[in-house]
């Protein structure tokens, strides 16, 4: 493993590692110690107690944080007739039937979308682009709201703000909850959202305790850990 930089460690060692925060301290701390020279990406990271290898505890869908993420999205739209029309005046950047899939298969538009929405005669098509689109997180979703005829909602929901996530391997979901720059009560209240719904979808063949641990960082920062069991009244401030 490379060894880190001197403000790595620096911020490191301002982090107590005997102490869960709750999320208003942590994500307070997580900001005074990001070194980036940019407006860096806040993520978060929940690791489950699912067992990642039967399809029935999969944790998968999307949440609308009441801030957003902080940066423009860009959304394809796979669509035709009426349905496109709707997808472009909702602000979609890329519009199109066939030629989109092609685009897709192409590789032609995967660097330039971040999201891929579709009505749901068009599947057909795109499920054989599985392998180009599934490893990016791209391909469209009945439980993420990215299957669907009511595109133009779809395609305002994401601008604004829509994120979504899943379960990997490890039974981990990682997510991002918006940028450095926010305030913390900003980035609290988009943790709080995605905090609910991970614990909506919680699978009901799920035993023990589900939400293992948390963790929020940045790129340039370590992880800061946070308290799981705190779930209400986050924007309290947290005795040490």
């Amino acid at each position: 493993m490379a060894k880190r930089g001197k403000k790595y460690q620096q911020a490191l060692s301002r982090i107590d590692v005997e102490r869960l925060y709750g999320p208003k301290q942590g994500l307070k701390l997580l900001k005074e110690i990001d070194s980036s020279s940019y407006d860096a990406t806040v993520d978060c990271a929940f690791r489950l107690g699912i067992d990642p290898r039967k399809a029935d505890q999969m944790v998968r869908g999307a949440v609308s944080l009441p801030h957003g993420i902080g940066k423009s999205v860009r959304v394809a739209v796979v669509a035709g007739g009426d349905k496109a029309a709707e997808a472009r005046d909702a602000g979609a950047d890329h519009v199109g039937a066939d030629e989109i899939v092609e685009q897709l298969a192409s590789g032609e538009l995967i660097d330039e979308i971040d999201s891929v929405i579709a009505t749901p005669d068009m599947m057909g098509k795109l499920g054989r682009l599985g392998k180009v689109l599934g490893p990016r997180g791209l391909m469209p979703n009945p439980k993420s709201g990215t299957v669907t005829m009511n595109v133009a909602q779809a395609v305002r929901e994401i601008k604004a703000g829509r994120i979504e996530y899943r379960s990997d391997r490890n039974g981990n979901v990682h997510a991002i909850l918006g940028k450095a720059s926010f305030t913390t009560e900003q980035l609290v209240e988009n943790y709080a959202a995605l905090l609910d719904e991970i614990m909506r979808q919680r699978p009901s063949a799920a035993k023990g305790r589900y939400l293992q641990t948390v963790a929020v960082s940045t790129s340039s920062s370590p992880s800061v850990p946070l308290d799981p069991a705190k779930s209400r009244d986050l924007l309290e401030d947290d005795e040490a």
